[in-house]
C-alpha cells in the first residue's frame, strides 16, 4: 500500500515476537484440532503475515520467503490459499494483499479499517450481516463472502496531520 501523505510514520503497529509466537503455536493447534497439517512452508507464510502486521501482498511473501531467495510462488499461494481457509488470514480485495486475522473465531466475515497514510489495517466486526444476506435473500441471491473496506485515517496519523 502507498503511503500518501507526508509526515514520517513513526507509531508502531508492529506485534512483539512473543505475541507473533502465540499466534503462531494457536495456529498450529488450530490445525491439529481441525485434523490439518501446518507445514512448515503454511508455518513460514503465516510468520511472514504476522511479521508485516500490515496488509501484505503474495510477491513479498514470496520474496521474504527464505533468507538467501524467493520461494517458489505455488508453494505460498497453496500456502496462503490453506491459511485462508482455516480462517488465519484474510485477503483484502482492493489491495489484493493479506493480512492476519485478529479474532479467535476464524470462521466470520471481517472489516477493515485502511489508513490511507501509513497503510495499517484494522479488523473490525461487520455488523447486520444477517441482515445483508436476508436483503440479498429477498432477490435470490445467496451470498457466499462478504468484505468490507473502509479507506481513511488511524488515530496515530490523524495526529500527524
Amino acid at each position: 500500500m502507498s503511503h500518501s501523505c507526508e509526515h514520517t510514520h513513526d507509531h508502531d503497529h508492529h506485534l512483539k515476537p512473543d505475541a507473533r509466537a502465540v499466534r503462531l503455536e494457536a495456529a498450529q493447534a488450530l490445525c491439529l484440532e481441525a485434523g490439518e497439517r501446518m507445514t512448515s512452508s503454511r508455518l513460514r507464510t503465516y510468520e511472514l503475515i504476522l511479521e508485516a502486521n500490515a496488509p501484505i501482498k503474495a510477491y513479498d511473501v514470496i520474496d521474504r520467503f527464505h533468507p538467501d531467495g524467493a520461494a517458489k510462488p505455488p508453494t505460498v499461494y497453496r500456502a496462503l490459499s490453506f491459511l485462508e481457509q482455516m480462517g488465519l488470514i484474510h485477503r483484502i480485495e482492493s489491495l489484493n494483499a493479506f493480512v492476519a486475522c485478529d479474532t479467535h473465531d476464524h470462521k466470520h466475515t471481517a472489516g477493515f479499517l485502511l489508513c490511507e497514510c501509513c497503510g495499517q489495517s484494522e479488523e473490525i466486526a461487520i455488523p447486520n450481516v444477517p441482515e445483508i444476506e436476508a436483503s440479498a435473500a429477498k432477490t435470490g441471491f445467496k451470498v457466499n463472502h462478504i468484505t468490507l473496506e473502509a479507506r481513511g485515517l488511524c488515530n496515530a496519523c490523524q495526529a500527524s496531520h
